[in-house]
């Protein structure tokens, strides 16, 4: 992966956090929500935004669908205010690797006898 590409998947993280902060009103975005992770492909057309959820199942569904119902104002804004020549296509994905890692840590502390 290029430098400009690493570059790019952090503006957009921030990009989307910015906006998940100040100007997304969805009230299914309004969950405690961590964009984890951000692919952009090299050709700069596509992006896989990767999202943390705290709750449940069903909140968790709900968060994506909103994430999917703002996806035409998301793209916009990040292209705008990124000064994009395309406006990419995004994706989004649920990431649960957050609490496989609450989950592993409970583990060792289980094993270790410090729970």
């Amino acid at each position: 992966m290029s430098r400009r590409t690493l570059r790019l998947n952090r503006a957009i993280q921030q990009e989307i956090s910015r906006l998940l902060e100040k100007d997304l009103n969805d009230p299914r975005l309004s969950n405690l929500i961590s964009i984890t992770e951000v692919s952009i492909t090299e050709d700069l057309r596509h992006v896989r935004v990767y999202v943390s959820v705290m709750g449940d199942t069903e909140t968790q569904a709900q968060t994506i669908e909103g994430f999917r119902a703002a996806t035409g104002f998301i793209r916009k804004e990040v292209s705008t205010n990124l000064r994009m020549k395309h406006a990419p296509e995004f994706a989004f994905e649920y990431d649960d690797s957050i609490e496989r890692g609450a989950a592993l840590l409970h583990l060792i502390d289980q094993v270790t006898g410090t729970d």
